[in-house]
């Protein structure tokens, strides 16, 4: 291993590359095993929780329950038409996003021999939209002493003199980490197919003292001193003290091979466990839409703030803060301490993991990638070839309107997989009821909504629920004064099978109005060997806004964004009668003191993209 040292002590020239070519996160520690019942159950819970993050080796969910008989035909189904996936076997982070040379890169941590975590290499796959995908040949694989138990997350930059160079996260037989460098054989080739890694150097980094050894992963660059060509990363970690804090160290670096840790931590917040997947990029604060995307590397101004996001590696969440960043002192300081990185604002509520964002050079704006893993068994994962998706590219927004928070929405090429629409407007909905919405086929579908509470019934109702929580609240079907209402779909005819995503608004003890984006997995399958939660949160609403809602339903994921993206939920389902032609869309309002209009609801059939290997025989894609 290398030296712990701040300081590499490696020639400050950059050698010429060995031709040669994330671990399960540091989440399973086994509970004391002196009590066989306690030590059961602890065993169960911690299988539960990995495989719900998607990024452990463990077995399933549901430890005990019996495993549901899944046919051909439902497993099929799974498969989803318009959201990247590997062609088969496991993938999980996303790693390295980049335009280049007419085509979108993406990598991925990927296990090309099974459908499940194991043997983590980078997959490699392109685009010319950003929604029809072509697979490519690993990019980097686990064959080096510093890299053996796995390849795992890391960034990609293009410099001044046309290299492209890779900084990526190894694992040892032990499981230490390191930070590794590749650089890509040929830089004139657009597809960039072949990479090879620096083995005279290798790893460029190792944990400084102070941090564990299997908590340092994922640099990413934040910052380019142009005037003396200094790069600055930041790697995500967390301190040995009591206080559990989660911090952004920054190391600086000139050739990639010699880095220098800075005294002091970019930012850090107590008691919310290991930070990874760590980014801090730019945001514009005023200007249209088209204008307000900018490059990672812009001097804060006026109309400029930094965005800190960070993976909860302890409850695997995404989670930001908005703030101000200091390139001189190379310190990031939130607007709002109580809305600090892990305690306040999340990019999704729902299975959103590790994300991470790019600047688009050709349309401008700053698009985000995520990963959104399996919470079935892995056996059914096995039986079906492939395990994972990525969520939908998203482009990234400082919400102008209310300025606390950031917008997330679907990248305009999207919409260019609509097909047929079903139009429906002004449809109340009582009390207490459900209304179908008969579309041709609801498998694979986009849907936007608007919806209005009666305005009369809203001012009289008096309950204070300021308690209200997705989570904890039972679901859909819970009824309260002002909620649920909103939309099912992957519904079956007598509704036992379901997605609800609906919204609820609780009224605080001084009148406030408090809403609430949630979506309800318990009845999303008939299926017991599979993680089903409520999940959600609460976002902002104006005066004079309608509620918006747009679902996206691509089979087994389900995408949903509230107020043109304030908030949003990402749920993996499993029905097993709601698929095919069964599947349905209804209206429902649960609410027993408020009718709901549905003031508009648009359905498009969504049109399948490409997901296949590059025809290397061609030399294009097919």
């Amino acid at each position: 291993m290398g030296s712990p040292d701040l300081e590499s002590t490696h020639s400050s020239l950059l050698p010429p590359p060995t031709p040669g070519s994330r671990p399960p996160r540091n989440t399973l520690r086994w509970l004391s095993l002196a009590l066989a019942a306690a030590s059961l159950l602890a065993l169960a819970l911690l299988l539960v929780t990995a495989r719900d993050s998607g990024s452990g080796p463990a077995s399933g969910p549901g430890l005990g329950a019996e495993e549901y008989p899944w046919s051909n035909r439902v497993l099929t189904w799974q498969k989803a038409g318009f959201h990247f996936r590997t062609v088969k076997n496991y993938m999980n982070d996303p790693s390295g996003p980049m335009y280049y040379k007419g085509w979108y890169h993406i990598f991925y941590q990927h296990n090309p021999d099974a459908a499940y975590w194991g043997n983590i290499t980078w997959g490699h796959a392109v685009s010319r939209d950003l929604l029809n995908w072509f697979h490519l040949p690993v990019a980097v694989k686990p064959d080096r002493w510093y890299d053996t138990f796995g390849v795992w997350t890391g960034s990609i930059m293009i410099l001044p003199d046309g290299r492209v160079i890779m900084l990526y996260t190894g694992g040892t037989v032990e499981k230490y980490q390191n930070i590794n460098l590749a650089e890509a054989a040929d830089p004139s080739d657009p597809l960039l197919v072949e990479w090879v890694k620096y083995d005279d150097v290798n790893p460029v980094l190792n944990p400084p003292p102070g941090i564990g050894l299997t908590d340092f992963r994922d640099p990413n660059p934040i910052w380019i001193n142009e005037t003396d060509s200094t790069w600055y990363f930041v790697i995500g970690s967390k301190n040995d003290s009591l206080q559990h804090t989660g911090i952004a160290m920054v190391y600086t670096t000139k050739n990639f091979v010699n880095f220098t840790l800075l005294p002091h931590v970019l930012h850090s917040v107590d008691k919310v466990g290991m930070w990874e997947c760590v980014e801090l990029y730019a945001v514009a604060t005023s200007g249209p839409p088209s204008t307000r995307g900018l490059d990672n590397f812009v001097w804060p101004g006026e109309n400029v703030k930094h965005v800190l996001k960070a993976s909860m590696n302890d409850e695997w969440h995404d989670y930001y803060a908005i703030g101000t960043f200091d390139p001189e002192t190379m310190t990031w300081t939130p607007d709002d301490e109580t809305m600090d990185v892990g305690i306040g604002l999340r990019f999704d509520w729902g299975k959103f993991y590790a994300s991470r964002t790019f600047y688009d050079q050709v349309k401008q704006r700053r698009v985000q990638w995520s990963y959104v893993g399996e919470v079935d068994d892995r056996d059914a994962d096995v039986k079906k070839g492939w395990a994972s998706f990525q969520a939908l590219p998203r482009e990234v927004l400082f919400d102008v309107k209310t300025r606390t928070n950031l917008l997330t929405w679907p990248i305009k090429e999207v919409e260019t997989l609509r097909m047929t629409s079903t139009n429906f407007c002004d449809i109340t909905v009582e009390k207490g009821t459900t209304f179908e919405l008969i579309v041709p086929d609801a498998n694979q579908i986009d849907i936007e909504a608007e919806f209005q509470v009666n305005k009369e019934e809203l001012e009289a109702a008096i309950e204070a629920d300021i308690g209200y929580n997705c989570s904890t609240s039972g679901g859909a079907t819970n009824r309260g004064q002002l909620g649920p209402f909103g939309l099912l779909v992957l519904a079956n005819e007598d509704l036992s099978e379901q997605t609800a995503t609906y919204f609820y608004v609780s009224r605080g003890t001084d009148g406030s109005l408090h809403t609430h984006l949630c979506q309800d997995e318990m009845r999303s399958s008939k299926a017991h060997n599979i993680v089903k939660r409520v999940v959600g949160g609460t976002f902002a609403v104006l005066d004079g806004e309608l509620l918006s809602l747009r679902i996206l339903v691509d089979h087994s994921i389900v995408e949903s964004f509230a107020q043109g993206g304030r908030t949003s939920t990402t749920s993996r389902v499993y029905p097993t009668e709601a698929i095919y032609e069964a599947a349905r869309v209804f209206l429902f309002n649960n609410a027993t003191g408020v009718t709901v209009t549905a003031k508009s609801v648009k359905i498009w059939q969504m049109n399948s993209t490409i997901n296949q290997y590059y025809d290397f025989k061609s030399q294009q894609a097919p």
